[in-house]
């Protein structure tokens, strides 16, 4: 058994599907089991990882858990890995590609917490494997309401380049760590297969749903303000940063999906050729 934390979302959906098909039994952890839409087969359980009674609960006769965390600090993280290791012997986490393993202060908030969830994780003494993805291609979902309104995705640093994942494959490589011996103390580096321009992935989206798309450049701070809507101010200042940066340093690109489950990662345009309905 296999709990999945975080089941109803982007990449815990596709864990969840995924260790179901292969015939392992699941688990899967969430506030609301009545708007789940979990596959059938699925073992559905109400909790909250900031309820740590209700880990315990959910974690009972699980062998190892899919580990998402979407809180800003990691200060409860102690307290629900106690819960988790009373039966859990291995822990797959979805951490962060800007942790970074050269600096003791990490750069920025994102990078501080998922490391502060690794740490907490090592010490908790259950075998572990860390999932460090870089840019995930549903973040392009922010885009919908302008691509739905009209023909222009309005931005700031268009320019920027970057490797953006398909969940599918991000879910792949957590079920192989899962299921498998061979990747336990392993901090895998997850990309996509290519480097692309957010000018070139509105272009890309416009292909797919049939209509051609154009990037309009903004400054900075209007996109600060159109991007608080949807996030946090302490993430928008991280994402705008990082997209200052991949102007001229596109991120990096690996083969790790590849490495791991035998098959080359999606790219961009399979991606979004899978989800035209989210952009139509």
């Amino acid at each position: 058994m296999i709990l999945v934390t975080g089941a109803t979302g982007n990449v815990g959906r596709q864990v969840t599907s995924q260790l179901l098909n292969a015939g392992v039994p699941v688990r899967a952890l969430t506030r609301d089991p009545d708007s789940a839409r979990l596959p059938h087969g699925v073992d559905i359980v109400r909790g909250d990882l900031l309820t740590p009674d209700t880990v315990a609960t959910a974690i009972h006769g699980a062998e190892a858990v899919f580990l998402m965390w979407p809180f800003p600090t990691a200060k409860s993280a102690p307290s629900v890995l106690d819960a988790l290791k009373e039966h859990a012997r291995r822990i797959v986490f979805l951490s962060s590609g800007v942790v970074r393993d050269d600096l003791d202060k990490q750069a920025n908030s994102i990078g501080r917490r998922h490391a502060d969830v690794e740490r907490s994780i090592e010490r908790s003494g259950m075998e572990w494997t860390f999932l460090r993805p870089h840019g995930f291609a549903t973040n392009t979902f922010s885009w919908a309401p302008q691509i739905r309104a009209g023909d222009i995705v309005r931005g700031a640093y268009g320019a920027a380049a970057m490797t953006l994942l398909h969940e599918l494959d991000i879910a792949s490589v957590a079920v192989h760590a899962l299921i498998e011996n061979d990747h336990v103390g392993r901090r895998y580096v997850l990309t996509g297969p290519e480097i692309l321009t957010q000018v070139e992935q509105v272009h890309i989206l416009g292909d797919a749903i049939g209509r051609p798309l154009l990037w309009e450049e903004i400054p900075p701070d209007a996109a600060r303000q159109q991007m608080l809507s949807w996030l946090p101010s302490s993430v928008v200042d991280v994402v705008l940063d990082g997209y200052a940066h991949m102007v001229t340093e596109p991120g990096p690109m690996t083969s790790t999906v590849e490495e791991i489950t035998g098959v080359p990662a999606r790219t961009f345009r399979e991606w979004a050729t899978d989800h035209v309905d989210d952009f139509d």
